[in-house]
């Protein structure tokens, strides 16, 4: 039986996702899994979301939580991190910093002012996990959703001896989008991807076992395919469509990410 532990798990959206997913796994189901968030309500809340999932599934997951840490990680497999260091309106004053000097930033947690604002309040937060887990489960794994993504896990590898992986969650996403965007049914399509966090390209894209590029880049003729509000999670999504256009492969990120990568596409002072 597998210790799987997620820190930050008030984080309902990444939360309630990744213990749906673990359960989604037979070899899984038997696992304990512990859920840690320095604040009590949204933990109650999260925790309350998985013991009523597990119930009306028939799992024999076991489900607990805490506030301490230490406690949390003592003898766990796998841990999660999904923090956000003093919450959304740190990130908020960042942008409001960075818009001051000219500089704006759609979701500034990756690069330029933002990305190095979060890297400060974040990276020394994941080392003291990282330093707790080498004391408390030191052969565990770390499986970072936290931004900035590439720094910290930058970090890990250079100040600590935890064995870590970078996730993000904008590859499945963007696999659903491409495969609604050529009208088939998601099951139907593979690829393969490889990049760091928010600059992933889809090197494969493919449908029933064929070539969906083509596809794809005949469906995009007709601008309103990708320029609707609702063409993506984040509205439209032009900045994906103009950078395939020239590169040839699709780029994991949301348009509002990849417009603070390029930011060319930002013309306008909000």
């Amino acid at each position: 039986m597998s210790k799987i532990v997620l820190i930050g798990a008030g984080s309902h959206v990444f939360s309630r996702h990744l213990i749906t997913d673990i359960v989604s796994y037979p070899e899984l189901r038997d696992s304990s899994i512990t859920l840690m968030d320095i604040a009590q309500e949204p933990l109650d809340l999260i925790t309350a979301y998985a013991g009523k999932l597990f119930k009306q599934q028939g799992l024999k997951t076991r489900i607990e939580s805490t506030t301490d840490r230490r406690k949390a990680l003592e003898g766990a497999d796998y841990v999660f991190t999904t923090i956000q260091v003093g919450g959304a309106k740190s990130n908020l004053e960042g942008k409001k910093i960075a818009a001051k000097y000219g500089v704006n930033q759609g979701v500034g947690d990756t690069l330029g002012p933002g990305g190095v604002f979060y890297g400060a309040r974040h990276v020394a937060a994941i080392l003291d996990i990282c330093r707790d887990m080498e004391g408390l489960c030191p052969d565990a794994w770390l499986l970072n959703y936290t931004n900035p993504m590439a720094m910290i896990t930058w970090a890990v590898n250079d100040y600590t001896h935890i064995k870590n992986v970078g996730l993000c969650h904008s590859v499945p996403n963007t696999s659903a989008e491409l495969a609604r965007y050529i009208g088939v049914p998601y099951k139907e399509i593979s690829y393969w991807v490889a990049g760091i966090n928010h600059m992933a390209w889809f090197l494969e894209f493919k449908w029933m076992g064929k070539d969906a590029y083509p596809l794809l880049k005949e469906k995009f003729k007709d601008a309103v395919v990708y320029s609707k509000p609702d063409a993506h999670w984040a509205g439209s999504d032009i900045v994906r469509a103009e950078i395939f256009k020239a590169f040839g492969y699709f780029v994991t990120e949301s348009s509002v990410h990849m417009s603070e990568y390029v930011p060319y596409f930002r013309k306008r002072p909000s």
